[in-house]
């Protein structure tokens, strides 16, 4: 079970779930919210990653514009989560991001484990860990980031990723296209993209309509894998 905690970033405080294993841990793992905010869906799947060993934050991200946000996955959570994603913009994210991976290799040394950090994002958070890996240096899985294609049409950025990204989309996806997909295989070449027989949001096990079991245990397991192979 985690706790809430402060982090401290250059857009000023910011809350995050912390939670830590049982044991000393594998590495770090930055969890990167969907629109929604850290609620509980968010929480649980940071305590999830912890139980498999790793030392875990999830940033609040809205915080610098609206502190505490936990939204539904309504129509209205939908419309003000977008807001808020505008309102942050993605530079404030990654130096969101970069301030967790920071104090997750502070708080790895406490237990003198090696000062390896990922990241894990989810929706909006899944085009946050890609740019993680791709800007910040950090191996990065993603889940389904809708707004992935803007900057794999940076020529520069897809050319030098400073560390890998693997990709898992819904082959059912409404907002991301067979079409975007290949736009990754092609932008990034030898980076992992798996597809599954899933919708959106098919990670999200709170959601009865977008949540499919097998995808997201499958999806887990290579995430996995991948986090054991580079954060090593």
């Amino acid at each position: 079970m985690g706790q809430w905690i402060q982090l401290d970033t250059a857009r000023g405080p910011v809350a995050a779930w912390q939670a830590d294993p049982a044991r000393v841990p594998k590495a770090g793992l930055v969890v990167i919210q969907e629109i929604f905010g850290v609620n509980p869906h968010i929480r649980a799947v940071a305590d999830r990653f912890a139980a498999e060993g790793y030392a875990v934050l999830a940033p609040a991200f809205f915080d610098p514009v609206e502190r505490g946000v936990e939204l539904g996955y309504d129509a209205a959570g939908f419309a003000r989560g977008r807001e808020l994603v505008g309102q942050l913009g993605i530079d404030a994210a990654l130096e969101i991001a970069s301030a967790a991976a920071s104090q997750l290799r502070a708080h790895l040394s406490v237990f003198q484990a090696p000062p390896l950090v990922g990241t894990v994002g989810y929706c909006w958070g899944g085009t946050v860990a890609m740019l993680s890996a791709l800007k910040l240096g950090l191996p990065s899985v993603s889940y389904y980031g809708a707004r992935n294609l803007p900057f794999l049409e940076d020529a520069a950025l897809v050319a030098a990723p400073r560390a890998p990204v693997m990709f898992h989309f819904g082959e059912h996806d409404a907002s991301i296209t067979a079409a975007a997909v290949d736009a990754h295989r092609r932008a990034l070449p030898g980076m992992p993209v798996h597809t599954y027989p899933a919708g959106h949001a098919f990670n999200r096990d709170v959601d009865p309509d977008a949540y499919d079991k097998p995808s997201a245990r499958l999806a887990l397991d290579r995430t996995l894998s991948f986090l054991a192979e580079q954060l090593k």
